[in-house]
């Protein structure tokens, strides 16, 4: 448990991007992910998001995390555009 708590905070080292603005992450934990087009339909999707910076699907555990600016888009905004592609949300951690 703390090998991933130190893992997780190693993700978000640089809170700033390259224009100066602070950033936040938010981890979801997904309840199944079962097919590689599953991470191009949801990093797609995210992508897409004004204020979304970075949006990765890790497969093997379940996992998507997304580096945003809370000033333009909300944790609970990106989570809304997960489910309403389908995809059931266990967790979330904001950082």
């Amino acid at each position: 448990m703390v090998k991933e708590a130190a893992t997780d905070s190693s993700d978000n080292e640089d809170n700033k991007n390259k224009g100066g603005i602070e950033m936040k992450q938010v981890v979801l934990q997904m309840e199944a992910l079962t097919c590689p087009s599953c991470i191009k339909k949801i990093e797609g999707a995210l992508g897409k998001m004004d204020g979304v910076e970075q949006a990765k699907v890790l497969f093997n555990s379940g996992k998507v995390k997304a580096r945003f600016d809370d000033g333009k888009v909300s944790a609970e905004e990106i989570e809304g555009t997960v489910k309403k592609l389908g995809y059931p949300v266990l967790s979330k951690k904001v950082s």
